[in-house]
């Protein structure tokens, strides 16, 4: 029989020693400390409320602060001696606070157990990390914005099942990326909602029975309120889940651009270029440019589509309130915030780099029978029931077909066959530039209205960067 472990802050009810493989396989410190920051701020609000409602001097607070600033600097540092066997970033930070000022560090967890402080440091954290998601959410917005504007002019085949479906501009293409960002901010403007509730003050389920103020310690924390129930407070990670599912969808819509950009840059679409600092060779065909960055970020959002169902399988079978299997949910969300940052990153470097290449977005446009709905709408217009126009149009683009030629390249009297309301003017519309420039509704991809889509997207953008959802 060993004798307990008394280096440990929880181990008086023990009579024996902690199993040296269970200590390792327990603690979770290796990967929790990069929390540190958020529990020293979740303490000193602790402790200056505990002062405030008279349950710690006002002299005990002082110390406990004093204390938590030098860990922090220690921390920052790399001073700061971290030890499996006290488990967790929690009980490290709180064993060396109470090396170093005495009694007055054991003071601190009055009123909280490491339940409640670890749902509020993974929530400061999540509220830091999205700051800095939502700061290269819009540095890459940005970079889309500045190339869709060069590129408003520029036309390229629009598709649909991969087959060439209308002629659309370039800019126009790169604005429908903005929009899916545009939703991935406005969800993760939404989840944090959510996440900046205040569980401190939970304890371990029940609540405490000293008189605090959740109040002030959510408003010192920058929390919208506390928390309703204490049970529910220790054991929710509905919020963490929510964020995943947030940044899923991110990387899935990353995963889209890069799916395009990697076709297009091939030698069979041949429609861009991506810079040479975004792609690497091969070891033995020297002729090759692969596009990296883009391959990678597809590969990577199967990573975080899977820590989603990591988290999910995690909390679907857990009683309340606060089990250990929950320790389990910090390292898939850690890896979730490092890949997505990561990823935005490398778009937001790269999108400024990217070269389309005009002449052959054109001449793919021209191919495909493009223009193919403007000729039927151009006989709705002289009076014709769509459907039937659907059918002359048919058997143009069939000749067109069995002849090699696109629609534009028919002559008149041939066009004619088809329908006796069909005149000289028809060519006005069979251009991809008449065709694009038609569609000049609001969301259509007529040059001016993409421009101006591109204007509305900057004042909004703009707007966006100034305001921080969270105190740094």
């Amino acid at each position: 029989m060993s004798t307990v472990n008394s280096d440990k802050l929880s181990s008086a009810r023990f009579a024996q020693a902690t199993d040296a493989f269970v200590e390792v396989f327990t603690a979770s410190v290796d990967f929790d400390k990069r929390m540190a920051e958020q529990d020293i701020q979740g303490s000193i609000a602790h402790a200056t409320m505990l002062s405030a409602c008279n349950i710690i001097t006002k002299q005990e607070c002082a110390s406990i602060i004093e204390g938590l600033d030098r860990i922090r600097l220690e921390i920052s540092s790399g001073q700061f001696v971290w030890s499996i066997k006290q488990e967790d970033v929690h009980m490290n930070i709180e064993a060396r606070l109470t090396d170093l000022i005495g009694i007055a560090g054991k003071k601190l967890h009055t009123g909280r157990s490491r339940n409640d402080q670890v749902a509020t440091d993974i929530r400061l954290y999540l509220r830091s990390e999205i700051n800095c998601i939502n700061a290269q959410l819009i540095r890459l917005q940005s970079a889309i914005l500045d190339l869709a504007e060069q590129n408003a002019d520029t036309i390229m085949p629009g598709f649909t099942h991969l087959q060439v479906a209308q002629p659309i501009t370039f800019g126009h293409h790169l604005m429908a990326w903005f929009e899916m960002l545009n939703r991935d901010y406005e969800r993760l403007q939404d989840c944090c909602k959510r996440i900046n509730i205040m569980p401190l003050g939970s304890a371990a389920l029940a609540g405490t029975s000293y008189p605090i103020d959740r109040f002030m310690t959510a408003k010192l924390l920058g929390f919208s309120k506390p928390s309703a129930n204490s049970l529910d407070s220790v054991s929710d990670r509905d919020f963490a889940i929510e964020f995943t599912a947030a940044a899923s969808l991110i990387m899935m819509h990353l995963s889209r651009f890069s799916e395009e950009l990697i076709l297009w840059s091939s030698a069979q679409f041949d429609f861009i270029d991506i810079p040479d600092a975004f792609c690497t060779g091969s070891s033995i065909m020297p002729q090759k440019k692969n596009p990296d960055v883009p391959e990678l970020v597809r590969g990577k959002s199967g990573r975080v589509t899977g820590h989603l169902v990591s988290l999910l399988m995690l909390m679907k079978s857990q009683p309340l309130a606060y089990n250990k299997d929950n320790q389990e949910d910090k390292e898939p969300l850690f890896d979730t915030v490092d890949t997505i940052v990561n990823c935005l990153r490398a778009y937001a470097d790269m999108m400024p780099h990217i070269t389309p290449k005009k002449a052959n977005m054109y001449n793919s446009a021209k191919r495909g029978f493009a223009t193919a709905t403007d000729l039927a709408d151009y006989l709705v217009r002289k009076g014709m029931a769509f459907r039937d126009a659907h059918e002359v149009v048919g058997l143009a683009v069939r000749l067109g077909v069995e002849t090699g030629r696109d629609l534009a390249e028919l002559a008149l009297t041939e066009l004619q066959q088809f329908s006796g309301l069909i005149s000289e003017d028809v060519f006005e519309y069979l251009t991809l530039e008449g065709s694009v420039a038609a569609r000049s509704h609001i969301g259509g991809t007529a040059p001016d209205t993409v421009r101006a889509a591109i204007a509305t997207a900057r004042k909004n953008l703009a707007d966006l960067s100034k305001n921080q959802q969270w105190p740094d």
